[in-house]
């Protein structure tokens, strides 16, 4: 945690700015900030990220849009071909969006609505310093509570905060549900303050309103995201959806995914525009993308699945489930019990069971071939009944069973839910096996030694005969094709594959994978 004093100093920084911004002073080097911020350096916002750490900022969901992003977000308003009488942006920081905005659109009167007491110092000194005080309203309040009056048509933009449920209190949860509910929509109090900031822009804008929002993007994908797709399928008019590449970390201290959406309170479109860019250089003006409609959009529950493009013809593919049923590692319920300490030395070899328990192993496994099970650790794997050993292995197999239990492990969740409780049954070894968790694309792997797998990695079993150059030729595949868009991605930027998800991932015709080889 930063210290108090330094804070203060950046506060009092900004203080000392925003007095002689008031006092109309024509110092030298106060004229050439004034020149840097208009064009896109904001020098106290870059400080206040500086100064105090990004864990302490993400809690007030206080993370900075690039410049970049927020010229081709202000760049897209300005191609709509209307007038816009005012311009909302809802959690102003330390008015990037703000400044921009003011100076595409000289006659529209700005409102910055920020709650944290701090950064509105900043945001004071930095509309002062670009000469915009008279022009900007600011509200200082949480942008849930904000009532506005009727005013001409109105531009709602910028970059919604992100935190997640956990820290949202209960009676905003509340609201936010029982909100949706009465639009007839689907709510969840799973969902985080950039949803809640979704809802309350529908709330306070009138047909032909617009609005522009970056946010992280799980809401395309996450089950609790459903009520954002709703919205803008119904009565928010959603106009196009560009979702950033998550290779490219688009906000330097937040490890988070990010889709720019746009909208146009009212409207009739039928169809969605849809864009996958590789970085945020590429977004220009918002334009381009193609076309989905709304009722193919309504009929899919995850989004990204439609942003994604596929390097080959659609009626040339399959999805992997039709090939490989995909089944997650086990869990054992208390790791620090069944992975092998020195408490299960001397049990029989058969129930040491080689098992991947990191996804490391996975990951560096030489040429995408896992080949020797003495590198890995061993799990404890029980029978129910232990005729089968002698006395010897029995009475050490029991006294192991006695020390898991005084550590606990017949309480865990887990095994609550066994019978007999010590049995963990590892699932029969897959022939691929995959990391499904993490912020780099996930790894395939021919499991040549049989090992089996914890809850750290999945498990692809063949639905039909596969020969072995069968298996390289599908692993290779997907080790170049499957990217981080085939999954679900959640704060800090870990992207997540459930077996389903797995399972609808496109791959080629086993004929075609064949003809292509794959070299």
């Amino acid at each position: 945690m930063v210290s108090l004093a330094t804070q203060d100093s950046l506060f009092r920084l900004a203080g000392r700015l925003l007095k002689s911004c008031r006092s109309r002073s024509q110092d030298v080097s106060l004229n050439k900030t004034r020149r840097r911020l208009l064009g896109g350096h904001d020098a106290l916002g870059e400080s206040y990220s500086r100064i105090v750490p990004a864990e302490q900022r993400r809690a007030q969901g206080a993370t900075f849009t690039p410049p970049q992003v927020v010229q081709a977000m202000v760049a897209w308003a300005m191609t709509q071909g209307v007038t816009f009488d005012r311009i909302v942006d809802p959690g102003a920081g330390s008015g990037r969006f703000v400044l921009a905005a003011a100076q595409a659109f000289p006659d529209a009167h700005i409102i910055a609505v920020e709650k944290d007491p701090n950064i509105v110092g900043l945001l004071r000194a930095n509309i002062a310093l670009a000469g915009f005080d008279k022009r900007v309203s600011i509200i200082v309040d949480d942008y849930r509570s904000v009532h506005l009056p009727s005013a001409g048509r109105t531009l709602f933009i910028g970059n919604p905060p992100y935190v997640r449920h956990h820290d949202i209190e209960s009676c905003w949860k509340r609201w936010y549900t029982e909100t949706l509910q009465a639009c007839g929509l689907p709510g969840s109090a799973l969902a985080g303050l950039h949803l809640h900031f979704l809802l309350k822009t529908r709330q306070l804008a009138g047909p032909g309103d617009y609005g522009c929002f970056i946010t992280a993007a799980e809401w395309l994908d996450v089950n609790y995201g459903s009520a954002a797709r709703a919205m803008l399928m119904n009565g928010m008019g959603g106009r196009s959806l560009h979702l950033i590449d998550t290779a490219s970390q688009v906000f330097p201290d937040a490890m988070t995914s990010a889709a720019i959406v746009c909208f146009n309170i009212g409207s009739r479109c039928r169809s969605l525009k849809i864009r996958h860019v590789q970085s945020p250089a590429q977004l220009g003006n918002l334009q381009g993308g193609i076309n989905i409609s709304f009722s193919r959009a309504g009929s899919e529950d995850k989004w990204s699945r439609l942003i994604r493009q596929n390097d080959f013809e659609e009626n040339s593919c399959i999805q992997l489930g039709e090939l490989f049923e995909v089944h997650r590692g086990q869990v054992t319920g208390m790791n620090e019990v069944w992975i092998v300490a020195e408490q299960a030395e001397g049990l029989p070899a058969s129930v040491l069971v080689p098992t991947v328990t990191r996804a490391k192993e996975l990951i560096q496994a030489s040429g995408a071939r896992l080949t020797d099970a003495g590198e890995l650790r061993r799990v404890v794997d029980l029978p129910n009944d232990f005729s089968r050993f002698s006395a010897q292995d029995r009475k050490r197999i029991e006294t192991f069973i006695v020390w898991a239990q005084s550590q606990g492990a017949k309480n865990s969740y887990i095994a609550a839910h066994r019978k007999p409780w010590w049995r963990v049954n590892l699932k029969a070894p897959a022939p691929i096996l995959m990391t499904y968790m993490a912020r780099r694309a996930p790894v395939f792997v021919r499991n040549a030694c049989g090992a089996r797998i914890l809850n750290i990695a999945h498990g692809l079993y063949p639905l039909i005969p596969l020969s072995e150059d069968d298996l390289a030729l599908i692993i290779r595949w997907l080790n170049r094709n499957v990217s981080l868009d085939g999954g679900r991605t959640y704060a800090g930027g870990l992207t997540k594959f459930e077996p389903r998800e797995v399972m609808r991932l496109p791959i080629p015709h086993l004929e075609r994978l064949r003809r292509m080889g794959i070299a």
